[in-house]
This record gives C-alpha cells, structure tokens and sequence, in this order.
C-alpha cells in the first residue's frame, strides 16, 4: 500500500451505547478494518457559549475511498444535528497493518 492510502476518521459520540453502535454497523458495512472507542471530555463552543461533556471518541482504520460511505452511514445513524466526522491522512505505516486495512474493507 503507497502512503497516503489509508486514514483514520475521528468521531465523537454521546455514550459507549452509541459508539459500539456506530462501530458495529460501520465494521458490517466493511467501511472500517477497525475501529476503537475511547471514554473522553470534549470542551467546545456551542451556541455561542463554551461546553463541556463526557464524550466517547471513535477512531476508524479505513480507506479514503470508503470515506463518503463511511461519512453517510454514520451521519444516518448519528445523534447529533452536527457529528464530529474528520479524516485524517495516514501518510506511513507498517505495511503488514496496511495491506491488512485494504483486505479487511475489501479494497
């Protein structure tokens, strides 16, 4: 796999009941090899104001091109009016780990 063929995409939801949810339905779809969940405490603004609250992060092991599938899934599932859904660029890796993400999204 050339660099730049995977990425992580970061996802925050409300509760652990939520995040396996979405992380079981994005693994079923084959738009993630993997996908880990993390109990966390996000501090933003919102309406104007600055928030707080227990949160649980998601982090998705796939491939740019499951991007959009994988966005709209989770934004058809999701909560929220307005989901954190970031993809961030693997630029290196081992290769072992990366050839496993394409077969395991069947890329």
């Amino acid at each position: 796999m050339d660099q730049g063929e995977a990425c992580v995409v970061m996802v925050t939801a409300p509760n652990k009941e939520e995040a396996e949810r979405l992380a079981v339905a994005t693994l079923e779809a084959r738009l993630a090899a993997c996908v880990q969940i993390q109990a966390i405490t996000s501090h933003y603004w919102w309406d104007g104001k600055i928030t707080s609250d227990a949160e649980q992060l998601l982090l998705f092991k796939t491939l740019p091109t499951k991007f959009a599938a994988l966005r709209d899934l989770i934004t058809s599932l999701h909560s929220y009016d307005t989901p954190e859904i970031i993809q961030l660029p693997v630029t290196a890796g081992a290769e072992k780990y990366l050839g496993w993400i394409r077969r395991e999204t069947g890329a």
